[in-house]
């Protein structure tokens, strides 16, 4: 089968990484589903692609959402879900409302999309789930987040052994500081950026298309012996330690001295 006989999903496709994967997996052939909890978003993404893209409203907080846009979905070849947000703060201070927010999203999404992407894509299949650098690294602040995406590092390893008898594949790419939305708000936090990229040991930040470029290898038929993997595609930094992300904003806000 080649692959423009091939369906791709991208969850959290409307911007980012999602929608730097969707372009990158339409470059290689795929028909793609471009899927996102804002259906204005994944409309414009799937016109900005062209007539090889569609697009549908997911929530992954929903199992209805996510069931309806898997059963309705014609035969899927690969799926990779981008959708994530992270809502910092200390454990002492942590809302509850956040904590159970974050981990609807980054946890229990990942795991609705990986129990009924199983069901439906077809044997042979790749699943790729995007994770995060603090699946492995702490940092201050990051509770919540860190919880979670260490939680879906585990489920994609259960998930490729449950389904690997039908030769499904599940992998995670863990990035660092990548520029997108999703992490727009650090530059508004002075020396906090600067942090990451010292303790980055290639010394910058990544491009979403460089995550992108991972999803489709692992979707594609040169990683078919790969699974239960999580690369980590960080420049490095996951050898070195996460910044100080309180230190920083107390900084931010503390009042000085008269």
């Amino acid at each position: 089968m080649t692959t423009d006989e091939r369906t791709a999903m991208v969850i959290g496709g409307a911007s980012g990484i999602g929608l730097a994967t969707a372009h990158a997996l339409t470059a290689d052939g795929y028909r793609v589903i471009v899927a996102d909890l804002n259906e204005t978003g994944a409309t414009d993404a799937a016109i900005a692609i062209g007539s090889t893209a569609s697009s549908i409203g997911m929530d992954v907080t929903d199992e209805a959402s996510v069931e309806a846009g898997f059963r309705t979905a014609p035969a899927l070849h690969a799926v990779v879900n981008c959708a994530g947000l992270s809502m910092p703060g200390p454990i002492t201070e942590l809302e509850l409302e956040h904590w159970h927010i974050t981990l609807d999203v980054c946890l229990t999404g990942t795991f609705l999309v990986l129990k009924h992407a199983g069901r439906h894509i077809v044997d042979g299949g790749s699943i790729t789930c995007i994770a995060s650098l603090n699946g492995r690294q702490p940092g201050t602040g990051m509770a919540a987040y860190c919880a979670a995406k260490a939680g879906v590092l585990m489920l994609v390893q259960v998930a490729a052994l449950e389904l690997s008898e039908r030769r499904i594949r599940v992998n995670a790419i863990s990035p660092g500081l990548v520029d997108t939305p999703l992490v727009a708000g650090i530059a508004l936090v002075p020396g906090l950026t600067e942090d990451y990229l010292e303790n980055t040991p290639l010394g910058r930040s990544g491009r979403p298309e460089e995550i992108a470029d991972m999803a489709a290898f692992l979707a594609s038929d040169r990683a078919t012996w790969m699974t239960g993997s999580t690369i980590d595609l960080n420049g490095g930094a996951h050898l070195r330690r996460y910044p100080d992300v309180l230190g920083h904003v107390r900084a931010l806000t503390q009042t000085p001295p008269a």
